[in-house]
């Protein structure tokens, strides 16, 4: 994510005034995966900024003798069994912006590396204000062996100062999380093995504690990456339709290492199933959100007929007013002993104002 800022950012400089006549040129080495990492990043800058789709970017990358880039890959040793293009980043990119997840106008590089770092709490927004993965919290504050290591207190500060209310612990108990709940936070714990992938009920339970929490959710294992990454791509993947290699790339935009082995390819097997459950839900939530303006309407129109009653009470009756009234007072009379005798033909009077009808 620094990186793509800094490239916006040295291409809108060099855009200035001063710099308009010139061609700008934007180049890497012949290292093949140097070479991919600058097609992200200035793709990126054409998808933010110039307002291109990822596919026009795209085109515009792979045209001349740029025929093909190297995918990415995942930060595990074995073989790799999932790739990753430019495309699907730029895609991952757009949908980010689409639903507003940064803003490189308000973006604050300084605090994106301060905190990315070990020893300030390695942790990065992945959904601004909603989802936080963050490295998972020991019993005390040290340094074993050179590694920088944060008690759950550590955190208590910049939670509460970004309205992170819930934690969710996929790994192993390591601290006691009652040092989180007494300190008026929630805390959920959701394991499964490291390198797994999450059963359907942790699955649920996880996009649960998410949508019924109205701060945000930090969520961490042992070092972030794989199970928290593979949870947080399965709530992209329900609530903002994000496909499975569009939250991949996102995931690991803001936080490099993310989604490991079978997690990318579990991701892929639940992206139809995740996108179905979110529909439904849109769907039921409009329908309830249809019900309750239909109601309100009627409310108000009944509210609106009321105050006609009223207003009709105070003033004095005309001729025909007048006859209106006798006409239903007679209507509802002849129904009310109709009804008292038990209407023998089994019918009801209806009132207009033109005449009764028997149906």
């Amino acid at each position: 994510m620094k990186d793509t800022r800094r490239c916006c950012n040295n291409m809108t400089l060099f855009k200035s005034f001063t710099l308009t006549r010139k061609r700008i040129v934007h180049y890497a080495s012949f290292d093949q995966s140097k070479r991919s990492n600058a097609a992200v990043l200035i793709g990126g800058y054409a998808v933010i900024y110039l307002k291109k789709t990822p596919e026009e970017a795209y085109r515009a990358l792979i045209s001349g003798s740029n025929a093909s880039y190297l995918p990415f890959r995942d930060a595990s040793f074995g073989n790799c069994t999932y790739n990753l293009t430019v495309l699907d980043c730029l895609q991952g990119i757009r949908k980010a912006l689409q639903h507003g997840f940064f803003n490189f106008e308000t973006f604050d590089v300084d605090e994106y590396e301060h905190y990315e770092r070990v020893e300030n709490g390695d942790l990065n927004w992945i959904v601004p204000g909603k989802l936080l993965a963050f490295s998972g919290p020991h019993p005390k504050t040290t340094i074993e062996n050179g590694y920088p290591l944060h008690a759950p207190e550590a955190y208590f500060p910049y939670f509460r100062k970004h309205n992170v209310t819930s934690i969710v612990r996929l790994n192993k108990k390591i601290y006691d999380a009652k040092r989180f709940t007494d300190a008026g936070f929630d805390h959920y714990d959701l394991f499964f093995v490291d390198g797994s992938t999450p059963s359907d009920i942790i699955t649920r339970r996880f996009l649960h504690i998410c949508e019924s929490t109205e701060g945000a959710v930090a969520v961490h294992c042992k070092a972030g990456l794989g199970r928290t990454g593979t949870l947080i791509g399965c709530y992209l993947m329900k609530h903002y339709r994000f496909t499975a290699s569009e939250a991949i790339a996102w995931i690991r935009i803001c936080r490099p290492g993310s989604v490991i082995g079978p997690q990318q390819n579990f991701l892929e097997e639940k992206q139809s199933v995740l996108w179905l459950l979110g529909d439904s839900e849109l769907s039921q939530k409009a329908k309830v959100e249809e019900r309750a303006v239909s109601h309100f309407i009627t409310s108000m129109d009944n509210l609106t007929l009321n105050s006609t009653h009223n207003s009709d009470m105070c003033r004095p009756p005309t001729s025909n007013r007048l006859h209106e009234v006798k006409h239903t007072h007679t209507c509802w009379y002849k129904l009310f002993k109709l009804t008292v005798n038990e209407r023998p033909d089994g019918g009801s009077y209806t009132c207009c104002r033109e005449k009764c009808i028997l149906q």
